[in-house]
């Protein structure tokens, strides 16, 4: 029967990953840590009592270092306990969705949508319990692809929801661009966040996946980063192979962003990659607060069929100059499938001169020197 350990020997044998020394420690940690979850789920060990502390496992390095591909594969195999792997920003969305559910519901939708303490108990007023409770019934173990704390709201909560989960044995595993003493770092009310950083690092075994190689940059460096034109199946296709091939072994999912309170979300994200079709990036009344998020979450963006911009899109295309600046300037290796090349996106009317610096990027972003640079 397949296990971690084993898939990860597969892996490299097929040559689809290389020997590494920080991923087998970290591989070796998640071993440990599926044993620990097949020992707590025997039965004869819950009739003894005899239960292994388990508590889950906190994977952080720079990005490109395999950490969502590892807990995919530790994900993938695991077996006999309820399971969720989610994304960080969407599973708090979430929360805050269902803590304003029961702010809002009176006791009988309460008792329907959240059940009952039991023992004859009674929820208080403080949602976190019965909202904890909820995730516990449902999921045993939470997996969180790119945890990253930047929102004030989510800070405040974390440290009780965690506390309550933990209560109820729910194992954490988690990937971050962090270690556990610089989530939220600077963030205003940082204190509120303190409580659960030191749940993390008592409760959870925290593992460096050091090293300054990013693999997603070997598979780009070399690679055409601008396709075109949309219409030519041969463009599309080299545009969706690049994609797979950077995401590699990583699983696609939903990703939310939120920004100044309000939630922006893509379909398709891949660890700390993103794919986007131009309507959801240019189309949407999105602006320069959201295009510096997309740049500070993402090391990667794909742009899905940019259209040729005119005055009668004029919005559109002042968003795409206001996006590729927030890219250009954080250094975010951008791949782009569109209808021309950039001299040719906006190629008369008004706006088109202003469009010029905008080339000027987009020309250069798809150079080795800026690939390079941006890795």
């Amino acid at each position: 029967m397949p296990n971690i350990r084993s898939e990860y020997k597969r892996l490299l044998k097929s040559g689809e990953i290389k020997p590494d020394a920080a991923q087998k420690s970290a591989i070796e940690a998640l071993v440990v840590l599926e044993r620990k979850i097949r020992q707590s789920r025997a039965t004869w060990r819950r009739l003894l009592g005899i239960q292994p502390r388990v508590c889950g496992l906190y994977l952080w390095g720079p990005p490109g270092r395999g950490k969502s591909m590892m807990m995919d594969l530790f994900y993938n195999n695991i077996k006999k306990v309820t399971r969720r792997r989610v994304h960080f920003h969407a599973f708090m969305a979430e929360v805050h969705h269902n803590i304003r559910l029961w702010r809002e519901s009176d006791a009988k939708t309460r008792r329907i949508n959240f059940g009952t303490p039991g023992f004859g108990r009674k929820w208080g007023d403080d949602p976190i319990a019965p909202v904890a409770k909820l995730i516990a019934d449902q999921t045993q173990l939470l997996c969180f692809d790119e945890l990253q704390v930047t929102d004030i709201a989510d800070a405040t909560i974390l440290s009780r929801l965690f506390e309550a989960l933990f209560a109820r044995k729910v194992i954490l595993v988690a990937t971050s661009n962090r270690p556990p003493d610089d989530l939220y770092k600077d963030g205003l009310n940082r204190e509120h966040i303190l409580p659960f950083i030191a749940m993390i690092k008592a409760r959870t075994q925290v593992v460096e996946v050091a090293g300054p190689r990013d693999f997603r940059m070997d598979r780009l460096r070399g690679a055409k980063t601008w396709f075109c034109p949309s219409s030519d199946p041969q463009a599309v296709a080299g545009f969706n192979v690049l994609w797979s091939d950077m995401k590699h072994l990583m699983t696609e999912m939903e990703c939310v962003l939120t920004v100044n309170e309000r939630k922006i979300r893509f379909a398709r994200a891949a660890g700390p990659m993103l794919r986007a079709t131009f309507a959801e990036l240019c189309g949407a009344a999105n602006g320069p607060a959201d295009y510096l998020a997309v740049a500070d979450r993402f090391t990667t963006v794909f742009i899905d069929h940019v259209p040729v911009l005119s005055p009668a899109n004029r919005n559109e295309a002042r968003r795409f100059v206001t996006l590729i600046d927030a890219l250009y300037e954080a250094g975010v290796r951008t791949v782009i499938l569109a209808d021309a090349e950039p001299a040719q996106l906006y190629p008369a009317g008004d706006g088109a001169f202003e469009f010029e610096r905008t080339v000027s990027r987009l020309e250069e972003m798809r150079s080795e020197d800026y690939i390079n640079r941006a890795g």
